[in-house]
C-alpha cells in the first residue's frame, strides 16, 4: 500500500472520434472527469491535462479545434507525466492516451485499465 497519494493522469478519448463537435468533447471530457472520484477514492489524486490545457488555451485566445491546439494539449499531458506516478487508461481510441501510456511505461510508471487495480490507500489527512 503507498503511504503517500499518488498523482494519477487519467487518458482517453478528448478530442478522438468528435470532428471537432464541442458537444462530443465536452460529453468525452466528462466521462474523463467520472473517473476522477473513483481514482480520489482510492485514496490517490486524480488528474486530467485538459484540466491544465485547456486553460492554458484559452489564455491564448484559442481552443481544442485551434492548430495550436496540438502544441498544447499533447506538450501538456507529457509535462504532467513528468510530475505523476501512475496512468489510468479509460477505454476507446485516443492517439492522445496512447502516447500517455507509451510515455508511462517510458518512464516506467504503472499503467492501470480499471479503478480496481490501483492499490488502495488509506488517508491519513485530517479535518
Amino acid at each position: 500500500m503507498p503511504d503517500k497519494p499518488m498523482l494519477i493522469l487519467i487518458a482517453g478519448p478528448y478530442r478522438s472520434g468528435t470532428d471537432g463537435d464541442a458537444q462530443a468533447m465536452a460529453a468525452n471530457l466528462a466521462r474523463l472527469e467520472a473517473a476522477a472520484w473513483p481514482v480520489f477514492a482510492t485514496g490517490h489524486l486524480p488528474v486530467i491535462g485538459e484540466w491544465i490545457a485547456l486553460p492554458v488555451l484559452r489564455s491564448a485566445g484559442a481552443g481544442p479545434t485551434d492548430p495550436l491546439a496540438d502544441q498544447v494539449l499533447y506538450p501538456t499531458a507529457d509535462r504532467l507525466l513528468a510530475r505523476c506516478d501512475a496512468v489510468l487508461r479509460l477505454p476507446g481510441d485516443s492517439a492522445g492516451a496512447d502516447q500517455d501510456v507509451a510515455t508511462a511505461r517510458r518512464l516506467g510508471l504503472p499503467v492501470y485499465h480499471d479503478v480496481a487495480e490501483i492499490p488502495r490507500r488509506i488517508p491519513r489527512e485530517t479535518a
